[in-house]
């Protein structure tokens, strides 16, 4: 997560760095050294900043679980984490998911997969409020 969406994501939630710095039970100072791209978002702070917008957008219910949008094969779902914990509007908060037919190793790497796919979109894009 870069910096600019950092604070993209705060503004959408309408906090202040020191409301934002109370909800992610982290410094001012931390949260300042993010936006400021002084310091990396680590990966706790970027899943906690993604949750609560998620859980602010208004169309939440509407969306689809992933293993609907991605068209998993039975086999597939009964392999991936999203699935066991039916938590298909949240697979790109939990590690280990079988999206695009693998788990990857990595937050950085699981998040740039999940980008791209319309489960997260539209909870990140620019658009919503």
């Amino acid at each position: 997560m870069e910096s600019s969406e950092f604070v993209a994501l705060r503004k959408k939630l309408n906090k202040t760095q020191k409301q934002m710095a109370q909800l992610l039970g982290k410094s001012v100072k931390a949260v300042h050294s993010y936006e400021q791209g002084w310091r990396t978002i680590p990966p706790d702070v970027q899943r906690q900043i993604l949750f609560l917008v998620s859980r602010s957008y208004e169309g939440h219910q509407k969306r689809k679980p992933c293993w609907t949008v991605m068209k998993c094969p039975a086999d597939r779902k009964k392999q991936c984490p999203a699935w066991e914990f039916k938590a298909g509007k949240e697979c790109w908060f939990i590690s280990g998911t079988i999206c695009e037919g693998k788990a990857r190793k990595t937050w950085e790497e699981k998040l740039k997969v999940c980008r791209s796919c319309e489960v997260l979109i539209p909870i990140i894009s620019a658009d919503h409020q």
